[in-house]
């Protein structure tokens, strides 16, 4: 993996090096102003409160968030349910696909969903930090098109080096939900599987079918 800069007097990265790093992702992702390789937090919170638009700093690259219409659906379904699960038992709060969090120097991601129990939110107040440093126990990342296999291979890595407890990648074609308790080796659920929490969110289950079917339409009363 190419080890990125993370302070302003680093070189501004090539064409190649960010397709090295991040494998064919649509250019349109890759923000140039400021270049590749020299952008801070700050840019990312500037660029959403000027633009409305979310990227993830990735040591210095700003990556455009991807989220087509159908992921979002899914993930509002899912985020509901944990969110109810969470609320209930008091256990610490869960933030949708706008939640910007510092893993590291130089390092934010925006996970679909995340869980951050009490204990690791501790005494940072979420309330005053557009980009709080809390390390979420749980990350869910639905996969939309603009997703390559390195830049979710990649983020796999990092949230597990980072202290991420369970990751969870949802796959709306293939209605797959790909859970992680370390980086190899996924349980791979089915529409006729559960999703359970484990011990990151004991007790909660819900079956996968509930994820991917949807409200439907209703016919027209004849």
């Amino acid at each position: 993996m190419i080890q990125a800069p993370e302070h302003r007097d680093a070189h501004v990265w090539t064409a190649d090096e960010i397709v090295a790093r991040f494998g064919p992702i649509p250019m349109s992702r890759i923000r140039t102003d400021p270049p590749p390789g020299m952008a801070t937090e700050e840019d990312v919170i500037d660029i959403e409160a000027r633009e409305n638009r979310l990227f993830e700093l990735i040591h210095g690259v700003l990556v455009e968030k991807d989220m087509g219409y159908f992921e979002s659906v899914l993930t509002v379904e899912l985020l509901t349910l944990i969110n109810s699960f969470v609320r209930k038992h008091n256990l610490g709060m869960v933030a949708g696909e706008g939640g910007m969090l510092t893993f590291d120097v130089g390092l934010i991601y925006i996970p679909d969903i995340s869980f951050a129990s009490w204990e690791r939110i501790g005494t940072v107040d979420v309330r005053r930090r557009a980009v709080p440093r809390v390390i979420p126990d749980l990350a869910v990342e639905v996969i939309s098109r603009g997703n390559t296999k390195k830049e979710m291979e990649d983020k796999l890595d990092d949230y597990f080096d980072k202290g991420v407890r369970l990751v969870w990648y949802v796959y709306p074609r293939s209605e797959e939900i790909h859970v992680y308790v370390a980086r190899e080796n996924p349980t791979v659920l089915q529409k006729s599987d559960k999703l359970d929490g484990l011990d990151v969110l004991p007790g909660f289950s819900v079956d996968v079918a509930a994820i991917f079917n949807i409200p439907q339409k209703p016919n027209p009363s004849p």
